[in-house]
């Protein structure tokens, strides 16, 4: 396997044990910021050390993209350019250690990006690659954060008490890489938390937690939360303060409410589009609106 010139990658201070990749991605698969801060959590609390990157410049359209600038004592204006990096973290405790990638959802050439994504992960003879995501759905705050986790091949859906993803539609980067760890030959699986539509919070650190706790069980290693638990307490409470305060929106979110306590099975099934969710709670707000009108 060639080295390509697009990837810089340090050799960790000691050999990795069997790792497990753990990888997310800002933007379109990451509703809430809810994966990667799940991914940059993970990375901090196992003292992840930065073994490398892919270099942003054939893979970003940066109109679209933007780099940022910074000012570094107050005068040395520098470059931020959207990145995508990996971590190694040696899990003693753990039957594997850990590799993590958290970056930004590339706009171009995803076939060529997502080859050195599992160049790398053949280098450290992975043995899972784990992605996780966020998407917006029609769920309350106030439940437990639905996960759905998915893999496409029938061993390991059994190893791994997931299921088969029975999704059809616009695909972002997630799904392309688990396609290319499938011509690869590597075993993948995908964790996806659903995060309410109706709510404007990143990063959702509910919904981190939960997907934080799902990766950590396919690991096999724990992590430090606390801080986190007391995070999503304190997420909930404002959630719920705020949507007291208007009477369509409560009424929204009993509703749901309602529909998670009877549902028994995955979400996966149905992934709803932004606009599908807008358009229910319009008819939600409409039809009540309208009896309001009628005195009913």
């Amino acid at each position: 396997m060639g080295d390509d010139p697009r990837l810089t990658l340090e050799t960790p201070d000691r050999p990795l044990r069997r790792p497990v990749l753990v990888a997310a991605f800002r933007g379109w698969n990451d509703a809430g910021d809810a994966a990667s801060f799940a991914v940059e959590h993970l990375g901090r609390a196992w003292g992840a050390e930065t073994i490398g990157g892919i270099d942003p410049e054939d893979f970003f359209d940066f109109q679209a993209v933007r780099p940022q600038v910074r000012l570094e004592d107050g005068l040395t204006r520098t470059i931020t350019w959207p990145s995508n990096e990996f971590l190694a973290a040696h899990m003693p405790a753990a039957q594997h250690d850990v590799l993590l990638l958290v970056g930004t959802e590339p706009n171009l050439r995803w076939r060529s990006f997502t080859k050195i994504v599992t160049d790398v992960a053949m280098k450290f003879e992975t043995q899972l690659v784990i992605t996780l995501g966020a998407l917006l759905a029609d769920v309350p705050h106030s439940r437990p954060v639905p996960i759905t986790g998915t893999a496409g091949d029938r061993a390991l859906i059994d190893r791994l008490q997931l299921q088969r993803s029975r999704y059809e539609g616009p695909t972002g980067i997630v799904g392309v890489l688990h396609d290319a760890c499938r011509r690869a030959g590597l075993d993948s699986a995908s964790l996806w938390a659903a995060v309410p539509h109706y709510v404007a919070v990143s990063p959702n650190p509910k919904a981190a937690v939960a997907l934080i706790e799902a990766a950590t069980r396919l690991v096999g290693a724990p992590v430090e939360i606390d801080a986190l638990v007391k995070a999503s307490a304190d997420y909930e409470r404002r959630v719920g303060e705020m949507v007291s305060e208007d009477e369509d929106v409560a009424a929204y979110v009993r509703l749901l409410e309602a529909r998670s306590d009877e549902r028994t099975n995955d979400l996966e099934t149905e992934l709803p589009s932004g606009e599908a969710l807008a358009a229910e709670l319009e008819s939600f707000l409409r039809r009540r609106n309208e009896g309001e009108d009628t005195g009913a």
